[in-house]
């Protein structure tokens, strides 16, 4: 992961939206600091679609302040956004046009970006080599990337993408994580809307969760992961008496269902006897201490940490994401 500056490039502050008499965000506060990949995940119906309107001003908060690189998107729409380029799910672009000449088309809608600057985000894209191939000709990685270096025409401070790896095949997948990285490691502040939340993890520095229209968690993906409870395995002599014997200690929860809350490729080298627990780091030796001065034998105790997708669905009581 890349190393963020201290510089914050957005800022969202107890954003609220209210459309009729309902209350569709509820309370929304984060930052994005230069450098940074923020990943932004939410439930279907939480409210990601409806914030990332209010971030480039399709639609106004009724409450709270957003600012980008110090301007209010609000107020002082023309300077917030000179800095925000953003690509909504598939770009639209002209298939019969090369990709040379659509950009060359989005440019002569901004002021200073030039032919030098074309060329310029085309390297950074990598697409030096079929730029001037017609896009009809294009695989999606392909346009998702010509979209990409279209948003960055402008220079922009921050990138929105929302659902950059959105129906491209693994190795487009990978490649764009890295694509993303590079722009990152640039100084380019990156906020990522996507279900993917195996892809969050790899992708992210930090991450906010969103349930109901309002922000659950913001922090770091392993911050947030270690803050949680993890799971600790238990191989041991008799599974009865050990569950027994561990029901009795402060704060320990029996899962009754492992296959449930863990991965098949941890399942699959638990054993039969292993037993499943939810049990805080510092009280893991005073479980250990009162399974052996029980006699009962322990062959191997292993912490799990949940992965994003667990916390996430820990986190929302299990709710589907969009």
């Amino acid at each position: 992961m890349q190393h963020a500056s201290d510089e914050i490039v957005l800022s969202v502050n107890h954003v609220k939206k209210k459309i009729g008499r309902k209350w569709i965000i509820k309370d929304v506060t984060f930052d994005i600091r230069a450098g940074e990949v923020f990943g932004f995940l939410g439930p279907n119906g939480a409210g990601k679609t409806t914030t990332i309107r209010m971030l480039v001003d399709l639609i106004k908060p009724t409450e709270g302040v957003i600012k980008v690189c110090g301007y209010n998107v609000n107020t002082q729409q023309e300077q917030a956004l000179q800095y925000v380029g953003s690509i909504v799910e598939n770009p639209e672009m002209y298939s019969y046009l090369t990709g040379w000449e659509n950009l060359e088309h989005f440019a002569r809608m901004q002021p200073g970006v030039d032919a030098a600057r074309i060329a310029e985000v085309v390297d950074i894209v990598g697409m030096d080599k079929r730029i001037h191939d017609k896009v009809r000709t294009y695989s999606l990685g392909m346009r998702q990337r010509l979209g990409i270096a279209q948003a960055l025409l402008g220079r922009p401070r921050l990138l929105i993408l929302d659902e950059p790896t959105n129906g491209l095949d693994p190795k487009g997948i990978k490649e764009m994580r890295q694509f993303i990285h590079r722009l990152a490691a640039e100084g380019l502040a990156v906020f990522v809307s996507s279900h993917l939340l195996s892809e969050i993890q790899l992708l992210c520095d930090r991450v906010a969760i969103i349930s109901r229209g309002s922000v659950l968690a913001v922090g770091g993906v392993q911050e947030l992961i270690a803050g949680s409870s993890g799971y600790v395995i238990w191989h041991v002599s008799s599974q009865a008496e050990a569950q027994s014997i561990l029901s009795t200690v402060e704060g320990c929860e029996i899962i009754e269902k492992p296959g449930e809350v863990l991965d098949d490729s941890v399942l699959a080298g638990m054993g039969q006897k292993a037993l499943v627990t939810i049990l805080s780091e510092d009280m893991t030796p005073l479980a250990v201490r009162k399974l052996m001065e029980a006699g009962i034998g322990v062959f191997g105790v292993s912490r799990i940490n949940p992965t994003l997708e667990q916390l996430f669905l820990q986190m929302t009581e299990g709710e589907s994401i969009e």
